[in-house]
């Protein structure tokens, strides 16, 4: 009788934790075991305040956790017991040395690697679930098989395409599932072990094999091609506000064109989230390092496009509001970087906050899913701010307000009762919707001085 695979993942975070939780939940023979160092972060995953919120994932995890899906800190216990070892841990872009803030910071990685090395026994299939520049699986086999002589390794990329705030939805039913590995009979044999889990629930024609490389490549050239989308509509807003012609409405025009779709040209404040500008920056890098500056200057204007959105923004409040916002209330609805998830790892509300800050309001912030310890270490750090301040609903943060900045689209801002929220503002009362959610000719008749990314005021 064939012995069921056993799995483990390094690292319980935005990737890790609801990827295993879905593979454990189809597949109810397979032992996962989610690990990660940080015994808080642990304890959340055990507990029924999950540290990732996404739709439906509470219900994925609780199916299978206690069955056959365990999240433990005992990190190197679960990589000797395992057959197939996903690396899911964080690379940040750097910060210091050669490639500081662009190239990918791979120490992570490297110590991943290591530790496998150090107490891996037998043979294992080493998946890389992070998102990582091209030759990084080389450099892992390298380190992997000069420092064990008692296991035997094959390294395959198994990029996600997850989208945050639908990522259970993305794991049940993906686009695709991409595994690259060696193109020798142990790598290929390794790639269909992988490829034959995801066929559980996924469909073959789904599933696309290729070389370590191509796969490596092609998540940094997905989340490329996606932000250069929203760059793209965000740059015509700006001319759609000087020219009075609507941005919705030219999206919704060159959307029909089967050649272009409709898919990320709703025009905001700017993308964020943990991928998006990492990876463009990322990518920006190795094309200087290949020796294509022409290459990394187009990708690298991607970015400068949604840091330019989003800097226009906060400039648009303080010039509505007659030059100066020194002192003035401005109710911030919304933090996290999207609706339906807690990341706000590069969100749009990061740089907003602090434009006003810097101008002297008294910013007051509501999201209903990010807490107010996260949201004060995002905008301030380590230092403090009395004009920093966070509150527990909508309301009270537009209460006494002078304007207000929607940020992210959450659902319950479409529902809030705006004449009463225009009663208890400073007049005139100004609303700056950066997300195009509301109905902005009933906030006109209610009373609102209002600015919409992409529309004549």
């Amino acid at each position: 009788m064939k012995t069921p695979l056993t799995i483990c993942c390094l690292g319980a975070g935005y990737v890790g934790g609801p990827t295993m939780a879905m593979i454990a939940a189809k597949c109810p023979d397979i032992r996962v075991t989610v690990t990660d160092p940080d015994e808080k972060r642990i304890a959340a995953w055990n507990s029924n305040a999950l540290p990732v919120y996404e739709p439906g994932l509470q219900a994925v995890v609780e199916s299978a956790r206690g069955r056959n899906l365990f999240f433990s800190t005992d990190v190197k216990g679960a990589i000797r017991l395992a057959d197939i070892i996903f690396v899911s841990v964080g690379t940040p872009t750097k910060t210091y040395g050669v490639g500081a803030g662009r190239a990918a910071d791979l120490k992570y990685i490297e110590a991943a690697a290591r530790m496998i090395a150090e107490v891996a026994e037998g043979s294992k299939i080493i998946v890389e679930k992070s998102t990582i520049p091209v030759k990084t699986a080389e450099a892992m086999l390298t380190i992997l098989r000069s420092n064990s002589k008692k296991a035997t390794f094959q390294v395959l990329s198994n990029p996600e395409f997850l989208a945050e705030g639908t990522a259970v939805e993305d794991l049940e039913n993906p686009d695709r599932v991409l595994i690259g590995g060696e193109q020798t009979p142990e790598g290929l044999k390794a790639v269909e072990t992988v490829a034959s889990i995801y066929a559980r629930w996924v469909p073959r024609d789904k599933i696309l094999t290729t070389n370590l490389w191509s796969s490596e490549l092609s998540k940094l050239v997905a989340n490329a091609f996606l932000a250069q989308r929203i760059s793209s509509i965000n740059s015509i807003s700006a001319l759609c506000e000087a020219t009075g012609a609507d941005v919705d409405e030219v999206a919704r025009a060159i959307g029909k064109d089967s050649r272009i779709g409709p898919k990320f040209l709703k025009a905001s404040i700017g993308f964020g989230g943990s991928c998006f500008q990492k990876d463009i920056l990322n990518l920006t890098y190795l094309c200087q390092h290949f020796g294509l500056p022409e290459a990394a200057a187009y990708w690298e204007s991607v970015v400068k496009i949604n840091d330019w959105q989003k800097s226009r923004f906060s400039a648009r409040i303080v010039s509505d509001l007659f030059n100066t916002v020194s002192g003035k209330q401005i109710a911030i609805l919304g933090f996290a970087f999207k609706k339906d998830t807690n990341d706000t790892r590069e969100t749009a509300a990061i740089s907003v906050c602090r434009d006003l800050l810097a101008e002297g309001a008294r910013v007051v912030v509501y999201d209903p899913r990010v807490s107010e310890g996260q949201i004060r270490a995002d905008v301030l750090g380590s230092s403090d701010n009395p004009n920093l301040v966070v509150v527990t609903n909508a309301l009270e943060a537009c209460w006494g307000a002078h304007g207000i900045a929607l940020l992210t689209e959450w659902d319950e801002f479409k529902d809030l009762d705006y004449r009463k929220i225009y009663e208890g503002m400073l007049k005139p009362a100004f609303l700056f919707e950066g997300r195009n959610i509301l109905a902005h000719d009933k906030l006109k008749e209610i009373g609102f001085r209002l600015f919409a990314i992409g529309k004549m005021a």
